[in-house]
C-alpha cells in the first residue's frame, strides 16, 4: 500500500492519454455487456429447457401439421408421463408491428408441464372456465398494456375466422417466470376456441409437446414415438427440448461463434491500445526507473509497480463499462422484446468480464513491465546525460 502514492502519480501524468485510454477501455467493455446479453436472449431457451420434455413435430418440416389423434396415441407409449399440443397461430394485434409468440394449447396439461410460468390459482380457473379466455407473460404485458378482464383482438394469417375475421380474446391471466431467463413474452389461448372457430385445418396441431418419465430414457422415448409413426402420411421427428430450441437459434447462426469472433476482435484491439499506453510510459521514465533501481527498488518490485498500473486502467475503464452495460440492461430493456424477449446480462458473464479486465491489464503490461524489470542502471542514468 505504500506504493500507492507512485503508482496514482504515474497515473495522473498524462491525464489526456490516461482519460482516452479508459475511455477505450470502458466502450470495449459496455459492447462486451451487450453482446453477451444479445447471446443470452438467444440461448435462454437452451439452458432452461427441461430435461424431462421432447418436442415432436412433422418429420420434414415444422410448418407442417399433425393429426391431433397423435396425442392420444402419444401418451400410451412406455416413458411418456404427458403430452400436449401446440399450433402456431401468428397473431397481429392491432398492426403487422405488434407480432409475438401465439400458441392455442390446452391449459391443465401445458401449466403442469411447464412449472416455470407461475399463474395464480384463481387465474388459472378463469383460464379454465373461459373459452375465449387467455393468459400472456408480463414482458407482453406490460409492452401493451394489458389488464386482466381487457378484451382484445387479433387477426390470425394463418387461421381464418368467419366472419370478419377477427379472434377476441379475453385477457384472464398474468403468468411470471420462475427463473430470471424465463420467456415471458408469450401468448397463449384454449385450443378448443381455435378449433371452433377456424375455416380450415380442424383436427390438426402444429406439434406436441412430451413429458418422459426419465430423463435418462428421452432419447430411447423419442426413437419410440418416431417408430410409432414410421411409415404413416404424417410421420415425426422427436427430439429434446433443448435441441428443438438450439436449432432454432442456429437457423439465425452460430451465435457463440458470431460472438467470440467479434469480442475477439474488439479486445485484441483494446489490448494493443492499452499496451501502447503502457509502453510509452514506461519508456517516457526511463530514468526515474533507473534512479528507483539505484535506491533500492528490486526488479520484481519495478515489474509488479507497472502491472499494477496497467491492471488499475484496465479495471478502472472495464468495471464502469460493464455496469453502464448492466444498467442499460436493467432499465432500459430490450430494444426489440419481438425478437430479444429476454434481456439481461447475466452474472456468469459480468464475472467473465472482471477476469477479462484484470487479464486485459496483466497482458497489456506484461511486455512494458519485463522491459522495465530488464533496464540497468546505467543505461537509463545515461539517457538523461
Amino acid at each position: 500500500m505504500k506504493f500507492v502514492g507512485l503508482v496514482w502519480s504515474n497515473l495522473k501524468r498524462k491525464k489526456l492519454r490516461t482519460s482516452l485510454t479508459l475511455l477505450s477501455i470502458f466502450v470495449a467493455f459496455f459492447l462486451f455487456g451487450l453482446l453477451s446479453t444479445i447471446k443470452e436472449s438467444f440461448t435462454a431457451g437452451v439452458a432452461l429447457a427441461g430435461q424431462d420434455r421432447l418436442i415432436v413435430r412433422h418429420k420434414v418440416s415444422l410448418i407442417l401439421s399433425l393429426p391431433e389423434s397423435y396425442r392420444a396415441r402419444i401418451a400410451r407409449i412406455p416413458g411418456v408421463a404427458s403430452a400436449v399440443n401446440f399450433t402456431w397461430f401468428g397473431g397481429i394485434y392491432i398492426d403487422e408491428r405488434n407480432f409475438f409468440a401465439s400458441m392455442p394449447t390446452d391449459p391443465e396439461p401445458f401449466l403442469a408441464m411447464y412449472p416455470e410460468y407461475l399463474l395464480p390459482e384463481d387465474q388459472k380457473q378463469a383460464w379454465l372456465n373461459t373459452r375465449t379466455g387467455a393468459i400472456a407473460g408480463r414482458a407482453l404485458v406490460d409492452r401493451f398494456g394489458w389488464k386482466i378482464g381487457q378484451k382484445i383482438q387479433m387477426y390470425s394469417p394463418i387461421w381464418m375466422r368467419e366472419g370478419d375475421g377477427a379472434w377476441e380474446f379475453d385477457i384472464v391471466g398474468i403468468y411470471e417466470g420462475a427463473k430470471k431467463g424465463t420467456d415471458t413474452s408469450g401468448f397463449y389461448f384454449r385450443h378448443d376456441y381455435l378449433e371452433e372457430g377456424r375455416v380450415q385445418g380442424k383436427g390438426e396441431v402444429g406439434w406436441y409437446g412430451v413429458q418422459v418419465t426419465d430423463p435418462e430414457r428421452a432419447v430411447e422415448v423419442a426413437s419410440a414415438i418416431d417408430a410409432e409413426f414410421a411409415n404413416s402420411p404424417f410421420e415425426t421427428k422427436a427430439e429434446p427440448e433443448g435441441a428443438f430450441i438450439q436449432g432454432f437459434a442456429q437457423q439465425i447462426g452460430d451465435i457463440g461463434t458470431i460472438m467470440i469472433a467479434v469480442v475477439s476482435a474488439v479486445f485484441f484491439t483494446i489490448l494493443l491500445v492499452a499496451g501502447n499506453t503502457m509502453a510509452q510510459a514506461v519508456r517516457e521514465r526511463t530514468v526515474e526507473i533507473g534512479v528507483l533501481k539505484a535506491i533500492g527498488f528490486t526488479n520484481g518490485l519495478v515489474l509488479a509497480l507497472v502491472l499494477v498500473e496497467s491492471c488499475i486502467i484496465a479495471v478502472v475503464g472495464g468495471l464502469p463499462g460493464l455496469g453502464a452495460a448492466w444498467l442499460y440492461t436493467t432499465f432500459v430493456g430490450s430494444p426489440d422484446p419481438a425478437s430479444l424477449p429476454v434481456f439481461y446480462l447475466p452474472s456468469r458473464d459480468v464475472a467473465i468480464g472482471v477476469v477479462l479486465a484484470v487479464a486485459l491489464g496483466l497482458v497489456a503490461g506484461m511486455f512494458p513491465a519485463l522491459q522495465a524489470m530488464r533496464l540497468r542502471v546505467a543505461m537509463a542514468l545515461r539517457r538523461e546525460a
